[in-house]
C-alpha cells in the first residue's frame, strides 16, 4: 500500500500517462461515432445507441464473471490492464477493415456494433484491472483524491482527443462528413493509442493483496469499522448510483446528434461540437483537482449528491436552452458532475468492498457506470425519440422529451441515495456519541 507522499515518481508517471492516453482515445473515437452511425450509415436513433449498449453489457459480464474472478484468484492487476489494451487495439483495427468490406452502409454499421462488442470483452480486462489496482495501491481516505486527480489529468488527454477527432471527422473540412471513420484515420489512431497506453503501465506495481500490509492499516480507516457493510447496504447503494448514472448518461450517445440538428436546432459543425465537448473536459480537469478535498470535508455520500444535482441542472439547461452559451454551461456542469460522481462513488464503494474480492465486486460496481453509457440510451432515450418521430413530433421536441425522462430517472436515484445516507447516519449516531467515528465519518 502506498501513500501519496511516499509513492514514487515512476508510479505517478505510469498512472498519469496511461490515463491521459486512455482519455485521448475515448474523446477522439467515441465523441463522433454516434454521428457517423446516424448520419453517414443511416441507422435509427435507437440503433445508434447499441454501439455502446451491447459492448457495455459484454464488458460488465466479462468483468464480473471472468476477469474479476481471475484477477482475484491470480491477484493480477497491471498485467490485465496491459494485455487488455493490446488485444483491444488489435480488435479495433480488425473492426475497421471488416466494416469496409461491405457496400451496404446499414450492414457496415452493424459490423461496427458487433465488432466493438467483441473488442469490449478484452478491453474489460483493462477496466477491471485498473479499478482494483487503485484500491490496491492507495488507502481508503486517499482514493477519491487519487481518482479525481487522475480524472483531471485524463481530461487534458480528452480535450486533445475531442479536438483532433473533430478535425479528422471531416478531414479538416476538406473531405465529407464521416471521412475520418470511413477512411480509417480515427480507427487507426485509436488503436495505436491503445498500444501506446500499455507502455506506461510497465512502470506501475502489479498490485494485488501481495503488495500491501493494508489489512491492518485500511481497517482502521475504512467505514467497515463503523458499520459492517451488509449486502443490503451495497445493493441499495448500487440501485441508487445506477439510476443516477442511467439518467445522466442516457443522453451520452444522442447529445452530439441533438446538437447537430438543423435549425431550429443548433446545427453545430464537428469543430464546434469539439469545443462544446471540451468544455466538459475542462470541467473534469478543474473539478478533478478539488473533488478529493470536497469529499473529505463533506463526505463521499454528500459529494455524490452534489454531482447528481449538477447533472440534473445540466439536463434542464439542455431542455430549455435556445442559446449556445447555455449549452456550453450545460456541458461544463455535465463534466463537473461526471468527475464528482465517479471519484466520490468509487471511494464510497471501495469502503464496502473487501480487499480479497475487489476484482469481482468492482466488476459489479463498474456495471453501474459502463452500462449507463449505452443501455440507458437504448432503454430510455432512443425509444422515446424514435416513437415521437414516428408519431409526427419534430426532432428537437423528441430529443428534449428524452432529456426530460433522463432528468426524472436521475432524480429518483437521488431520492434513494438520500434515504440510504439518512439511514446510515441514524445507525452511526450511537457510535459518534462514543467518539469512535474518526476517519470513517468522511465515508458518508
Amino acid at each position: 500500500m502506498y501513500s501519496t507522499s511516499a509513492i514514487s515518481i515512476r508510479i505517478q508517471l505510469g498512472l498519469s500517462s496511461f490515463q491521459v492516453l486512455a482519455m485521448f482515445r475515448r474523446g477522439l473515437f467515441y465523441t463522433y461515432l454516434s454521428i457517423y452511425l446516424r448520419y453517414f450509415l443511416g441507422m435509427s436513433v435507437t440503433e445508434t445507441t447499441l454501439f455502446a449498449t451491447i459492448p457495455m453489457i459484454l464488458n460488465v459480464c466479462s468483468q464480473t464473471f471472468l476477469w474479476g474472478v481471475l484477477s482475484d484468484k491470480l491477484q493480477l492487476r497491471r498485467t490485465f490492464v496491459i494485455v487488455g489494451e493490446l488485444l483491444a487495439g488489435i480488435g479495433t483495427l480488425i473492426v475497421f477493415f471488416t466494416h469496409r468490406l461491405v457496400d451496404q452502409r446499414l450492414i457496415a454499421g452493424w459490423i461496427i456494433i458487433i465488432g466493438l462488442s467483441l473488442v469490449e470483452i478484452f478491453w474489460s480486462m483493462s477496466n477491471n484491472g485498473w479499478s482494483a489496482l487503485i484500491s490496491d495501491l492507495f488507502p481508503y481516505k486517499e482514493r477519491s483524491t487519487i481518482q479525481g486527480r487522475l480524472s483531471s489529468i485524463g481530461g487534458i488527454g480528452r480535450i486533445l482527443g475531442v479536438w483532433i477527432g473533430g478535425l479528422l471527422y471531416d478531414g479538416l473540412k476538406l473531405q465529407y462528413e464521416g471521412w475520418g471513420f470511413y477512411e480509417g484515420s480515427l480507427f487507426i489512431i485509436a488503436a495505436l493509442i491503445m498500444f501506446l497506453s500499455a507502455f506506461p503501465m510497465v512502470f506501475v506495481p502489479e498490485g494485488g493483496i501481495s503488495c500491501e500490509n493494508q489489512t491492518e492499516i485500511e481497517d482502521k480507516l475504512s467505514p467497515t469499522d463503523v458499520i459492517t457493510p451488509s449486502s443490503h447496504i451495497f445493493i441499495i447503494f448500487l440501485i441508487a448510483i445506477t439510476l443516477i448514472n442511467f439518467g445522466r448518461n442516457s443522453i451520452a450517445t444522442i447529445l452530439p446528434q441533438y446538437l447537430f440538428l438543423p435549425s431550429p436546432g443548433f446545427a453545430v459543425s464537428s469543430e464546434l461540437l469539439s469545443y462544446i465537448m471540451n468544455t466538459q473536459s475542462l470541467a473534469i480537469i478543474l473539478l478533478g483537482l478539488m473533488v478529493g478535498t470536497i469529499g473529505y470535508r463533506l463526505g463521499n455520500g454528500n459529494t455524490i449528491l452534489i454531482g447528481a444535482f449538477m447533472a440534473i441542472f445540466a439536463l434542464v439547461l439542455f431542455i430549455t436552452s435556445i442559446d449556445l452559451s447555455f449549452i456550453f454551461l450545460a456541458s461544463f456542469l455535465r463534466g463537473s458532475s461526471q468527475v464528482v460522481i465517479m471519484a466520490s462513488a468509487y471511494a464510497f464503494a471501495s469502503g464496502l468492498i473487501p480487499a480479497k474480492d475487489r476484482g469481482r465486486l468492482f466488476g459489479v460496481f463498474n456495471a453501474s457506470f459502463f452500462l449507463s453509457w449505452g443501455l440507458a440510451g437504448t432503454l430510455i432515450a432512443g425509444p422515446i425519440i424514435d416513437f415521437l418521430l414516428l408519431s409526427g413530433a419534430s426532432e428537437i421536441i423528441a430529443y428534449r422529451v428524452a432529456f426530460l425522462a433522463a432528468t426524472c430517472v436521475t432524480f429518483i436515484g437521488v431520492l434513494i441515495l438520500i434515504g440510504l445516507l439518512i439511514w446510515i447516519r441514524i445507525k452511526l449516531n450511537p457510535i459518534k456519541k462514543e467518539n469512535r467515528l474518526n476517519e470513517s465519518e468522511h465515508w458518508v
